[in-house]
């Protein structure tokens, strides 16, 4: 008999459902998967840490409660960088041309207008337009959100009362006279400058040139910053002079003998000259930096600025019953500040004839 062996089929030895092997590479990459999200997580956090820092030519003994108000209310911490006496704005402002194509400022926080708008001309700050835009006039704003004004300084006649009334009429016919009891800071720097800006592009570069010969020709009088005028018209060496609201506040307040009233241009216009506010492009915390710039266009910190002894006075809309009354006195004329967002070809012009004194 022949017997057919047919192969049998091999018996299966019965396997783990996962091999020691298939364990020890699942565990690794669990393992893995756990380190990456936790680097992940641990990044965001020290994110979520970092400081937003800010650079800020608004004085120290103003600004620094509003900073930590700021915040107490969002629990942002900001480290901030200030000016000096010696370099004002200027210094920050040529830190950030330096730091441009590494920046380390969020947010830049200015007491003027002009350095601001150079930086702007150089592509260094970033458009925003947010809750805090929205409630500035156009006057003070640059349409773009690369800088929003807040908080102003106004031009203002200082006038000794002793000497001069203080009225319109008895201005204009003492400004037809003689100018060498009369002060003005030295126009190539800070306030000045802006307000001799203004004057280049309404009067042209002639007109300008023309009015400053004359007031020289005149005798009158160049000295090294607005306080110094002010100075000079409280103590009577002076009969009036161009100088800033937050100055003449400080005359009036300590008693001297002295009254403030706004300067007007041909058009009519008065100067508001603001603090500015923007973002540095390339932050690192765009969000945390949107959100101080609308706490510091917001209507409390505009309140704030009032009210310190600054006397700042606030461009949007505000309940004026929260406000000084000598801050009141001067708010309805900012509905007739002069336009500032179109100022580049004039400063630079400004600029360059004021250097070659």
């Amino acid at each position: 008999m022949n017997y057919k062996f047919l192969p049998t089929r091999a018996s299966k030895t019965p396997q783990p459902p996962n091999p020691p092997n298939a364990i020890s590479r699942n565990i690794r990459i669990a393992v893995g998967a756990l380190l990456f999200c936790g680097a992940v997580l641990y990044a965001l956090w020290r994110t979520s840490q970092d400081p937003l820092v800010v650079y800020c030519a608004h004085d120290a003994v103003y600004a620094a409660s509003i900073i930590k108000a700021f915040e107490a209310e969002t629990g942002i911490r900001c480290v901030v960088r200030y000016d000096t006496e010696a370099t004002k704005s200027l210094g920050l402002v040529e830190s950030l041309i330096r730091e441009e194509k590494a920046p380390r400022c969020d947010v830049f926080w200015n007491n003027e207008l002009l350095g601001t708008m150079d930086l702007a001309e150089r592509g260094i700050l970033q458009g925003y337009h947010g809750i805090g835009f929205q409630r500035i006039p156009d006057a003070f704003k640059d349409p773009d959100g690369r800088w929003i004004g807040f908080g102003a300084r106004m031009r203002v006649y200082i006038v000794n009362t002793d000497n001069v009334a203080a009225d319109y009429n008895s201005i204009n016919k003492y400004l037809q006279g003689d100018r060498s009891r009369m002060a003005i800071a030295k126009p190539l720097y800070g306030t000045t400058l802006t307000h001799y800006t203004i004057l280049w592009k309404e009067l042209g570069a002639e007109g300008l040139q023309a009015m400053h010969q004359d007031w020289i020709d005149r005798g009158i009088k160049q000295v090294n910053g607005n306080a110094t005028v002010k100075n000079l018209v409280a103590a009577g060496v002076c009969d009036l002079g161009w100088t800033d609201t937050d100055d003449a506040f400080v005359a009036v307040e300590a008693g001297e003998p002295v009254a403030m009233l706004p300067v007007k241009l041909t058009t009519g216009h008065v100067v508001c000259i603001p603090n500015t506010v923007s973002i540095i492009k390339g932050s690192s915390r765009p969000k945390s930096a949107q959100l101080l710039l609308d706490y510091l266009l917001s209507e409390r910190c505009e309140v704030a600025l009032a009210n310190s002894a600054s006397r700042q006075i606030p461009l949007g809309p505000v309940d004026d019953t929260r406000l000084p009354e000598s801050v009141r006195a001067l708010r309805h004329h900012v509905s007739n500040g002069y336009p500032l967002h179109d100022l580049g070809a004039a400063r630079k012009g400004c600029i360059e004839w004021l250097k070659t004194f």
